[in-house]
């Protein structure tokens, strides 16, 4: 989509891709004028924190789309089917998690590109096939609510609040 407004008339895919894009953009922007610390920082008794929110999407990005129609998944120094995804260790940079993220963007956007919504896929873990439709509404789920955990957590950090940066209005301070 080059235009805000065109995403308002678009076809079903583009729509939930550009759905998806956007949380996916709100995660990022979360982490924004934080430190390695406060990014790491437990916020919860189980110990969630930003950076480890972040290293999940990308594993299950890489999971739901790539694994689940085909594609090659790079080699993960963690085993996605634990809590390793959620947690970072101390020999984890912020600068690994943030690529990790990235490549797994680019993977899954491939995907997502390459198929038709009802094209089928079949996770490694799941007994039965998804449809690309199915996996983005999903993943659109699954982006949605760690954003607001996201949220949730920079707030008790810094008190920042929001999806996205605000514009702000010509002529006011």
């Amino acid at each position: 989509m080059t235009t805000s407004e065109s995403v308002y008339t678009a076809g079903e895919k583009d729509i939930l891709h550009t759905s998806l894009d956007r949380h996916r953009d709100a995660v990022l922007w979360k982490l924004e004028g934080l430190d390695d610390e406060q990014l790491r920082r437990p916020m919860t008794p189980s110990g969630t924190n930003l950076l480890g929110l972040v290293k999940h999407l990308a594993s299950v990005e890489y999971g739901w789309f790539v694994e689940s129609f085909g594609g090659e998944v790079e080699p993960l120094w963690f085993d996605p089917y634990t809590d390793d995804d959620l947690t970072v260790g101390p020999g984890e940079t912020t600068r690994q998690i943030l690529d990790f993220y990235g490549r797994a963007r680019a993977a899954a956007d491939a995907v997502i590109t390459g198929r038709p919504l009802d094209a089928l896929g079949r996770p490694g873990w799941r007994d039965h096939e998804v449809s690309l439709r199915w996996v983005l509404v999903h993943m659109i789920e699954e982006t949605a609510r760690h954003a607001g955990h996201l949220d949730i957590l920079r707030e008790l950090i810094d008190g920042a609040t929001g999806d996205h940066p605000r514009a702000v209005p010509t002529g006011t301070v």
